[in-house]
């Protein structure tokens, strides 16, 4: 997400951050390009209009051409206004209601509803550990509620059964009942989307919504729609007490106006970013780690927390002996890594996160893509164990057998064969010249200024 809006900004900021001294002119001219950035990444008008303003007022002012570090301090002004427009801070799940705590999910059919319950419900039974049950009242999808029973037991949390035939609202209610009953901490209530708003769907939601009373009223609405997301959660707004949105397919949205709108046009908080297919890919959202992003300085918190709760600590220390032994990194290390960074939410969501990516030139971001990686696996799957410790042994013959078993081309082989020797020198240099820890402070002061550990 942001991929075009990051470009635009960061090419503005950083021709105005190479000047000495910064004028009213000169600050005219980049907020003028600023505006532009977002109004061609789909942000409301409205919302276009007040942010540039407000930048403005802080950038006429001491607090920039009066700095020692004009261009620096600009940057900040940017980042601490979007920062702001997106909500300051992480507003999550209200769980401190008495269970089980409902939750209501609303919102346009199409829209990932009834998949984002099911990476809701994996988030709370991981990250918080309670006890999750959840329920369709989609009585009109044809296979809704199979396809959440289906979810339910991918993720692990309890299923309410309910039927076409019955009414929604019954189904809720007893839902709510059996929990109660259950001992279930939140009890995640889907109910039926339609392709645009009308009467009836509003109806039978503001009834769901008196007849349960949840501590949670979520919409879950497509980002790909762009400004018109906002508009739509306005809509509902106005005819529920939403608490807040959840903005899906942000993997897909490039332009990312959505995010930036949502805020200001509902005055309710965006709580969190789908990011992919998965029942994993769900994240809480972080405004001002958002407006890092946005930036082009990446989100180093994000990622450092997404490794502490994926990484295989095991793996990892195993690995770490076998460097400090003066064991080489083999194709079976490689391998673990190339899961590992499908584990983290792939290439997309990493390289989303990391500082000064926009500055990679497209071709060489190309390159690096989640079927890449899968293709990759796929050929390392296909060596001996012999092949995978020793690579050299891997000449003419084992590569086209290899080739043949991954379904791929003896190219493709090669090329795995050059990065895996890129890699390979890599953690030599660490083990035998600099040390890991060495390698980590080098890493953290070229860090942008904010961004730092």
């Amino acid at each position: 997400m942001f991929e075009s809006l990051t470009e635009r900004l960061g090419q503005t900021l950083k021709n105005i951050s190479g000047k000495g001294r910064l004028s009213e002119s000169n600050i005219k001219e980049a907020l003028r390009d600023v505006r532009m950035a977002l109004l061609e990444a789909d942000v409301a008008l409205p919302v276009v209009k007040d942010f540039v303003e407000q930048v403005r007022q802080r950038a006429v002012g001491q607090e920039v051409i009066g700095s020692l570090t004009p261009g620096q301090a600009l940057i900040r002004v940017v980042r601490d206004e979007l920062t702001v427009l997106m909500g300051n801070q992480c507003d999550e799940l209200n769980l401190q209601a008495p269970a089980p705590i409902v939750v209501l999910m609303a919102g346009l059919q199409g829209s990932g509803k009834t998949t984002t319950v099911a990476k809701l419900s994996r988030w709370l039974l991981e990250r918080h550990k309670k006890s999750a049950m959840v329920v369709s009242c989609d009585v009109y999808r044809p296979a809704a509620i199979q396809q959440l029973e289906t979810l339910a037991n991918e993720v692990g949390v309890q299923f309410f059964p309910s039927d076409t035939s019955q009414k929604p609202v019954d189904i809720a209610k007893a839902a709510v009942a059996h929990a109660r009953k259950q001992f279930v901490d939140v009890l995640l209530i889907d109910t039926a989307g339609r392709l645009h708003i009308d009467e009836e769907m509003m109806s039978e939601i503001k009834a769901l919504h008196h007849e349960t009373q949840p501590t949670e009223t979520l919409f879950v609405v497509d980002s790909m729609t762009g400004q018109d997301a906002a508009n739509t959660a306005k809509a509902f707004n106005e005819a529920l007490p939403l608490t807040g949105v959840i903005l899906t397919k942000t993997d897909g949205d490039a332009r990312g106006g959505a995010a930036l709108s949502v805020r200001q046009i509902t005055g309710k908080p965006i709580k969190f970013l789908g990011i992919g297919e998965k029942t994993t890919a769900l994240e809480p959202f972080y405004p001002d780690r958002i407006a890092s992003r946005i930036i082009g300085q990446g989100d180093v918190l994000s990622l450092i927390e997404e490794a502490e709760r994926t990484v295989d600590k095991k793996h990892a220390e195993k690995f770490v002996g076998k460097l400090k032994k003066g064991r080489g990194f083999d194709l079976e290390d490689f391998r673990a890594h190339l899961v590992q960074m499908q584990n983290m939410g792939g290439v997309a969501s990493l390289m989303d996160k990391i500082p000064g990516i926009n500055q990679v030139p497209d071709k060489a971001k190309s390159m690096l893509n989640d079927k890449e990686i899968k293709r990759m696996e796929a050929i390392i799957n296909s060596m001996t164990p012999l092949e995978r410790r020793t690579p050299t042994v891997i000449k003419g013959s084992r590569k086209r057998r290899i080739a043949k078993g991954s379904g791929t081309l003896i190219p493709d082989v090669n090329r795995l064969l050059k990065q895996f020797t890129q890699m390979q020198k890599m953690f030599k240099q660490v083990s035998k010249k600099r040390g890991i820890g060495n390698i980590m402070r080098g890493v953290k002061g070229k860090m942008p200024p904010g961004m730092r550990f």
